[in-house]
């Protein structure tokens, strides 16, 4: 955000910082929300990088494409376990799946 703009919003009474500091979270649930957001978005990534639809990732889960879009959309519904097996069954190379373990994590909310 830029400088300028994060003064007038703290002028205005705004407080600005990142999800931890939203949601009151200690530094362990702080990280375990970032990597399951991060491996989240890596599913979305990599299934539309091989042009799979969600209804084609469940096929290959045998799962439901509802199922796919609550792995996509960030459920909270949803376990790690679900969201890695999702980003394997899209071809996602190990690679890939270490990259999405080192994503940077959510950046500032208001």
């Amino acid at each position: 955000m830029k400088s300028d703009k994060l003064k007038r919003l703290k002028s205005a009474g705004w407080k600005v910082g990142n999800p931890a500091d939203f949601l009151q979270l200690s530094e362990e649930e702080s990280k375990l929300v970032a990597i399951k957001w991060s491996l989240m978005s890596a599913v979305k990534k990599s299934r539309i990088k091989r042009n799979i639809s969600q209804m084609d990732l469940a096929m290959r889960m045998k799962s439901s494409q509802s199922r796919i879009a609550k792995i996509e959309a960030g459920d909270s519904s949803i376990s790690l376990d679900l969201i890695l097996r999702a980003l394997i069954a899209t071809g996602a190379s190990t690679k890939d799946i270490q990259a999405a373990f080192t994503a940077k994590e959510p950046k500032a909310i208001l």
